[in-house]
């Protein structure tokens, strides 16, 4: 028998959290709601879920719950369903979700499509799109929680003015049978898209057994905004000074304190070693 749980993030708070909820009740009459109250709840809640024989697993928020989901529900066989409704969707952008329509994304997830995709993991901690290791871990280090909600991925650009004034970290990019990479910074995908409707790794697929990795060898002013407007317009890994490949496995280490973030959240520092489980994560697509 089909068990299905929504675990939903009322971030907003206040009025437009009070409304989301609302619509959702009215969709998914009939379908119980566990709200979180704190960073960590989501991923205790999932995994209470999965001990209770939950079938169907529904993160309803932004990337972040999803991460939080995902990592209280790795290693079982329950589906995990998508409702779009944070500041960033980008996995839901990345599976063809249409992104806002939380009606029409319950109508997917009762319709039960399942797909198989990859679940990587960075050290202990598993993500389901992106992980940075630098420059955008420190972005989102530094970038306030509330300013970044109302303003989305503009509320950064002021963090990275400030980063890039500095002198940049020197990391250390190892991956099986390739020489040692050396950068400022480094992206890690599990899929096309970065920041939202962004094309940063062209040959990516959720589903094929590898990351995608750039690794970045400028940090001054000139060489972001020419990563960024290569990012709007072109393909990252025409640059010569960026290093575009695919793996399995790697690891990045430094003689600096420099952060990782996964799917938007700081975790750790380096050293941190990135492996890929494939076809380990069960999610309701179109």
């Amino acid at each position: 028998m089909d068990k299905t749980v929504i675990i939903m993030n009322p971030a907003a708070k206040g009025e437009k959290a009070l409304r989301q909820r609302e619509a959702i009740e009215s969709f998914a009459e009939g379908t119980e709601i566990r709200l979180t109250a704190c960073a960590g709840d989501a991923r205790e809640i999932a995994a209470a879920a999965v001990a209770e024989g939950c079938t169907t697993i529904v993160a309803a928020g932004g990337d972040g719950t999803i991460n939080e989901v995902v990592n209280g529900m790795a290693g079982s066989q329950a589906r995990l369903g998508i409702l779009p409704a944070g500041t960033m969707n980008v996995l839901a952008t990345e599976l063809g979700l249409p992104v806002k329509e939380l009606p029409k994304c319950w109508e997917i997830i009762r319709k039960s499509n399942v797909r198989e995709l990859d679940l990587p993991k960075a050290n202990d901690r598993y993500f389901v799109q992106l992980a940075g290791v630098g420059l955008d871990a420190q972005v989102v280090q530094e970038t306030d929680p509330e300013i970044r909600k109302n303003w989305g991925p503009l509320s950064y650009i002021f963090s990275i003015a400030q980063i890039a004034a500095r002198t940049p970290p020197k990391l250390y990019i190892e991956s099986p049978g390739a020489p040692t990479r050396t950068g400022s910074f480094v992206l890690i995908g599990n899929g096309k898209y970065y920041g939202g409707p962004f094309h940063a790794f062209a040959d990516a697929r959720v589903d094929d057994g590898r990351f995608d990795v750039l690794v970045f060898k400028g940090l001054g002013y000139l060489d972001i905004i020419r990563y960024g407007q290569t990012l709007l317009f072109g393909k990252l890994s025409d640059l010569p000074d960026i290093d575009y490949f695919q793996t399995d496995r790697l690891e990045v280490h430094s003689p600096e304190q420099v952060p990782v973030e996964v799917d938007g959240e700081v975790i750790i520092e380096a050293p941190v070693t990135f492996r890929l489980s494939r076809h380990k994560l069960r999610v309701i697509v179109p």
